[in-house]
């Protein structure tokens, strides 16, 4: 019976490079689909915003100006996406429980915050009875 030992490291190395190629196939293939979910719902979402936003332009425009209708909503519009910006933008911030001032450059964001220990000066020697040794004799 023969054996491939010296091809064995090289069969190794290919069965592993093989089963990589594989895996990451698989994660690429679920990721592609998860991409197109995503940009479907963002599609459906901007039609359904477009849609309520006529909607409310047809419903205010039966009671005023079609002008003022559309300023309206302009101005609703405008204001809700301010909101979500301050959100967005206050989330990326420091956390709540660690101020942005005591956040320093090359710590990581969830690292425990470690207060800094005050210089304690060195105290002098004392004799066996409690007294401070006079060090000038």
């Amino acid at each position: 019976m023969e054996t491939n030992l010296p091809n064995l490291p090289e069969q190794l190395s290919q069965v592993v490079r093989d089963a990589i190629r594989d895996e990451l196939r698989e994660q690429t293939r679920n990721q592609r689909h998860a991409a197109r979910m995503y940009a479907g719902a963002g599609a459906a979402g901007l039609y359904g915003g477009a849609a309520l936003t006529a909607f409310l332009l047809l419903v205010l425009g039966l009671a005023l100006p079609y002008w003022l209708a559309a300023l309206i909503v302009a101005v609703l519009l405008l204001g809700a996406a301010v909101l979500l910006s301050r959100s967005a933008r206050g989330s990326r911030g420091a956390p709540p429980d660690r101020p942005a001032s005591l956040m320093e450059p090359g710590v990581p964001p969830g690292a425990p915050v470690v207060p800094p220990v005050p210089p304690v000066a060195p105290e002098a020697p004392h004799s066996p009875l409690g007294a401070p040794r006079d060090g000038g004799r």
